[in-house]
């Protein structure tokens, strides 16, 4: 996943990334645990996450300032699909994160974290994907 950002971003490095001016620091959408897969050694690790503003950054800690770096971060609008996963991973509170070429796994708390994780993600995907923009809506009850 981080190559996908970093492709995303037009990044060929490991340099710090610019984050659009996010403050991800300040009043999240939604912030939590969750347990997260790796992307080359497939371990699982406990990850703090912030979702603010179409991106969803994860930290080591969950004590985030100004000057907390993220160890990842993925552009909502990059996804297709965000849905329950607990019959993939045989694992209980389990979800994914799709891309069109990546899927992300994640272990919540509980069911209502999943639930809630799930529909602050779907709800950002939305409202920040690009694939339908006010000029392309059709509105069909209308009478013409």
């Amino acid at each position: 996943m981080a190559s996908l950002l970093r492709a995303a971003l037009g990044q060929t490095d490991n340099k710090a990334a610019d984050y659009g001016g996010i403050e991800y620091w300040s009043d999240p959408e939604r912030a939590g645990w969750l347990t997260k897969q790796g992307e080359y050694i497939k371990t699982w690790r406990r990850r703090w996450f912030v979702l603010k503003q179409g991106k969803l950054f994860w930290f080591k800690e969950s004590t985030v300032t100004r000057a907390s770096s993220p160890r990842g971060v993925i552009p909502v609008a990059t996804c297709l699909t965000v849905k329950g996963a607990e019959d993939v991973l045989n694992r209980q509170y389990a979800f994914e994160l799709s891309t069109r070429t990546d899927t992300m796994y994640f272990i919540a708390d509980s069911e209502k974290d999943k639930e809630d994780w799930i529909n602050s993600i779907g709800r950002s995907i939305v409202q920040h994907s690009r694939s339908v923009t006010d000029n392309e809506i059709v509105d069909y009850d209308s009478k013409k």
